[in-house]
């Protein structure tokens, strides 16, 4: 059995598989392999990279015996798409209530601001202190998430 490697796969319930592969098949020979009929709902994961592309070489990849890669399994092929039908789109982010405070804590800030230029009599000395506080302070915040 020289230039064969085994290869462990271990799935999401701490289950292990050992797949006995030689170095030059590739990542679609072994889904096809292990997981006959179902190779659009396995998807396999090496030191935290997701393998896509199904023509590359195990020995590529700098897989060797003994290696450990995690299997997971899809209900439907709808539930994690693949990369090649991804849409193109891919940074954008979802809407969702954490994107939105970065915005709604803007505009509250704006509001203040608008309110403190305004109408001065209102705001004592530590009010103003502390506006500019928040602000600088938010400030930093958000350039540090976004910043590149």
């Amino acid at each position: 059995c020289s230039g064969l490697i085994k290869i462990r796969l271990k799935f999401l319930n701490d289950t292990e598989e050992v797949a006995v592969v030689r170095p030059e098949d590739t990542v679609g020979d072994l889904k096809s392999k292990h997981f006959p009929g179902q190779e659009s709902q396995v998807k396999f994961i090496y030191r935290g990279q997701l393998l896509q592309d199904q023509g590359r070489t195990l020995h590529s990849l700098h897989i060797t015996d003994n290696c450990v890669i995690h299997c997971h399994r899809c209900r439907s092929t709808a539930a994690l798409p693949d990369a090649s039908t991804a849409a193109p789109d891919a940074g954008s982010l979802p809407i969702s209530m954490g994107n939105l405070m970065v915005p709604a804590v803007m505009v509250v800030l704006a509001v203040i601001w608008y309110l403190r230029i305004n109408y001065r009599q209102l705001f004592t000395a530590p009010a103003t202190v502390s506006l500019i506080g928040v602000t600088v302070l938010f400030s930093f915040l958000v350039f540090g998430m976004y910043g590149q």
